[in-house]
């Protein structure tokens, strides 16, 4: 008795054994890979909730600042060596330089919290790096032209030559009026918010241009006027449905807008 136990417990280990073995490592290994590629991404989700949560409060601390104004999305000031841009988020100086935008001395570590760390498309605006984050432009940032001649012969340009965004006292319905989010179209990354009934711009292609990238494990992340944020699971095509346009310039449904129409946009 004592020897036939003897014998069993020094038997090498059977070929069967150790393929059911590696079948459990192998169905571990597959379960688990998911999982942590999960919880990966919902924490970079988190994060970019995180960055988007300090630049709306750095748009409005920036409003505070001049005049109850929110940052302008873009205008263009004349100057001896050429145009210089104003984004939101960098300074475009003529030979293609660029610098720190407005909200640059309102965040800590701005160029951590100015970066979706979810972004991995290219910039499709100048030489900008690609944060992946838009603005709204339709109905909060200040959009300019570029400078022109006044009847004068003064230059036009800046703020002065420039279609103003909403002003806080017109903001009815901030808690429902997107300020930052994911941005993306079927080319790379934008920064420029578009709503997508195209009753501001006038150019359906500039509008679908700048929806939002839906790029969190197929949501989308937004700051919304009144400081909250959130994610959105559901794209939407626009006016224009789900055809040729939303394909070829968003990019859809890997990008989309926020809603049908412009109720995700407008504060009023």
């Amino acid at each position: 008795m004592s020897a036939s136990l003897t014998q069993d417990s020094r038997r090498g280990v059977t070929l069967p054994e150790v393929l059911v073995a590696a079948g459990v490592l192998v169905l571990l290994v597959g379960v688990s890979i998911p999982a942590v590629g999960r919880v990966r991404g919902e924490a970079r989700s988190t994060e970019c909730l995180s960055h988007l949560r300090q630049l709306s409060v750095a748009a409005r601390t920036y409003a505070e600042i001049h005049r109850e104004r929110l940052p302008p999305a873009v205008v263009y000031l004349a100057r001896p060596g050429g145009v210089v841009t104003h984004c939101w988020d960098f300074r475009h100086l003529p030979g293609g330089v660029v610098e720190p935008g407005a909200l640059r001395g309102l965040t800590d570590r701005p160029e951590l919290v100015q970066q979706c760390p979810c972004c991995e498309v290219s910039s499709t605006f100048g030489n900008d790096p690609a944060t992946g984050y838009n603005y709204n432009t339709s109905f909060l940032g200040t959009e300019g032209r570029m400078p022109t001649v006044a009847p004068d012969g003064t230059i036009l340009d800046g703020w002065r030559n420039a279609r103003l965004g909403i002003p806080p006292a017109r903001h009815r319905r901030p808690e429902r009026a997107a300020l930052l989010g994911d941005g993306g179209w079927r080319s790379g990354a934008n920064k420029f918010m578009r709503a997508p009934s195209n009753s501001i711009e006038n150019d359906w292609g500039m509008v679908y241009a700048g929806g939002q990238a839906f790029r969190h494990d197929g949501r989308t992340n937004v700051a919304w006027l009144d400081g909250h944020c959130s994610s959105l699971a559901t794209p939407h095509g626009g006016p224009l449905g789900e055809g040729p346009i939303a394909a070829n310039i968003l990019g859809f449904p890997a990008n989309g807008f926020l809603s049908e129409d412009d109720s995700a946009y407008d504060p009023r």
